[in-house]
């Protein structure tokens, strides 16, 4: 069975949990006509992207933060036409989708094959984090998002060259939403009931996961030992989503992972 969930825990988990999400934007024309047809074709691009709630910000809920160079094709959108998502006139819309893949669901009938599987999907209003404070909360988020306390481990402040050619965005979310699929697979009965076919087909999940491998050294590091906390981080990591995998393949969060 797949199901919907709409609470903050379950969507915004499953979008801070992934390594890429995929946003999508159709860019305000130019002349603000959309007669070229060209200037109404939707564009998708691959983001990091996390959701948070600034501490000082006085928003009353989360919002998605996404960052990029500032001549990046999302990010060179006018600050003007992104000033304010309060805007009755023309708000800058943007649908934000993240997925993984837990499993793959091998049935009986090729039409009752499936994946396990979590998505979510952000729809929301844009606009340019101008203040310093929250673009730097911002930036850390997404960093730490990455790799945990990588932040505060690696060289600060930004320069002021970093700080210019880099854009924040903040998604102020309108409506979330996810699916999810954590179970075996299901056949027609008339297949079930077919002694031939069971015994030929094999049917079942195989779990699927990301995982992290063993670091390799860029060509000036100079670090000899790989720090504890990245290494206990990557072993963590590839535990809990192997056994995430593994639990969904056996019926979600309430099955027993050996």
């Amino acid at each position: 069975m797949t199901t919907a969930a709409y609470d903050y825990e379950t969507v915004h988990g499953i979008v801070n949990a992934a390594s890429v999400v995929h946003v999508s934007f159709v860019p305000p024309s130019p002349s603000g006509t959309h007669d070229d047809p060209q200037e109404r074709m939707p564009i998708i691009l691959p983001m990091i992207g996390k959701v948070g709630l600034y501490p000082e910000g006085g928003d009353d809920a989360p919002a998605c933060y996404l960052h990029g160079h500032v001549s990046s094709r999302l990010m060179k959108i006018s600050p003007a036409a992104t000033d304010s998502h309060e805007s009755e006139s023309d708000p800058f819309y943007v649908c934000i989708a993240a997925t993984h893949v837990d499993g793959l669901v091998l049935a009986l009938s090729p039409f009752s094959h499936s994946y396990n599987y979590r998505s979510a999907v952000l729809q929301g209003t844009v606009t340019v984090v101008s203040d310093l404070d929250e673009k730097l909360w911002a930036m850390t988020l997404l960093t730490n998002g990455v790799l945990p306390k990588r932040w505060d481990t690696t060289r600060n402040p930004p320069t002021s060259a970093e700080l210019q050619t880099t854009q924040v965005l903040k998604v102020h979310i309108v409506s979330a939403s996810a699916k999810i699929r954590a179970e075996g697979p299901h056949d027609d009965r008339s297949d079930i009931q077919n002694e031939e076919l069971v015994k030929r087909v094999w049917t079942g999940v195989v779990p699927v996961f990301e995982g992290f491998g063993e670091p390799v050294p860029g060509g000036y590091n100079v670090v000899q030992t790989i720090p504890e906390d990245i290494r206990e981080y990557l072993r963590q990591q590839n535990v809990k989503r192997k056994n995430d995998a593994i639990r969904a393949a056996k019926g979600g969060d309430d099955a027993v992972v050996e």
